[in-house]
């Protein structure tokens, strides 16, 4: 695929279509509508007479444009209105080859369905010009903590890579009751599935385990507790549905052990949940890294 000849706008890459062998349409205009049925007619028509439809050279396809084969048809596409999240998005490190931020709660990783400029590539990449700048692994959207990502297309293999092998080991803080009679630490394992489009993961007994947590209690107090989970595995949703399996679902999760009904932009009950640390030797130089959020979770605030 070539380079899009359009520059970023608010921080996203220009979107692309590419045009079949054949169409039953003879024009550019109604093979994209045909295509684009989220795209309005009307504006269909604004956008090809603003010139926003472009080919691999930047230059603009006219309004009466013939349809041609396997090209690629570049355009922004126009960004919703989204509710800001209120937390800010700090820098832990940043080099050559990577940036480490530590992620607040409610803000994605990737830009993506109802949250694109309230993304972490977004925001970043705006906030520290790189253009580039992409995540070398992800947090669900209401995990808060340690995330890396990689400056530059050259350096993102790499990086993608080690957490595919599950090379870095991760650590975790989660809040929830207290463990009570509960033996502690634990060994969690089970069998974790998750459908596209379905909030909650399952769990599955009568299935060979292929996720595994070890939980521990830090502390307690006041009938809460703060505990380290450290992930050996990497299902969707692990820590939320093994902190759940032992009876202690995760303080302020609006999926477990049910679904509630919480506005998409009520940023008022956080989830305990945060990506304490993150380590690995690195796949470029081989030095040990180490790099820890400076976040607390605010349902178990420090003793003064």
């Amino acid at each position: 695929m070539p380079r899009s000849p359009l520059p970023q706008r608010h921080g996203l890459d220009a979107a692309w279509v590419r045009t079949p062998r054949t169409s039953p349409h003879a024009s550019l205009r109604d093979h994209l509508a045909a295509h684009m049925p989220r795209l309005r007619p009307e504006r269909l028509d604004e956008m090809l007479d603003e010139g926003a439809f472009v080919d691999d050279e930047g230059r603009p396809f006219a309004p009466d444009a013939p349809f041609r084969p396997h090209m690629f048809v570049w355009f922004h596409r126009d960004l919703r209105e989204e509710a800001e999240v209120p937390f800010p998005l700090e820098v832990l490190h940043q080099d050559e080859r990577i940036v480490v931020v530590d992620k607040p709660h409610f803000l994605a990783t990737i830009p993506r369905g109802r949250h694109v400029q309230q993304s972490v590539v977004v925001r970043a990449r705006r906030m520290l010009g790189l253009p580039e700048l992409s995540p070398a692994h992800r947090l669900d959207r209401v995990t808060a903590g340690v995330l890396l990502l990689t400056t530059e297309r050259r350096w993102r293999r790499a990086y993608q890579s080690m957490f595919e092998e599950r090379v870095p080991q991760k650590e975790y803080e989660a809040v929830a009751a207290a463990p009570g009679d509960l033996e502690l630490p634990a060994h969690v394992r089970s069998c974790i599935t998750k459908e596209h489009g379905v909030m909650q993961a399952f769990e599955h007994d009568d299935r060979p385990p292929n996720a595994h947590t070890l939980i521990e209690l830090i502390e307690e107090r006041g009938g809460l507790a703060r505990y380290r989970a450290t992930p050996f595995t990497g299902k969707t949703h692990q820590i939320r549905l093994h902190m759940n399996r032992i009876g202690r679902p995760i303080v302020g999760d609006p999926i477990y052990p049910r679904v509630q009904e919480v506005d998409i932009d009520d940023f008022s009950s956080p989830l305990q949940l945060l990506a304490r640390t993150l380590r690995f030797v690195d796949p470029v130089d081989g030095t040990e890294r180490e790099f820890e959020s400076r976040r607390a979770l605010e349902a178990f605030p420090a003793q003064m």
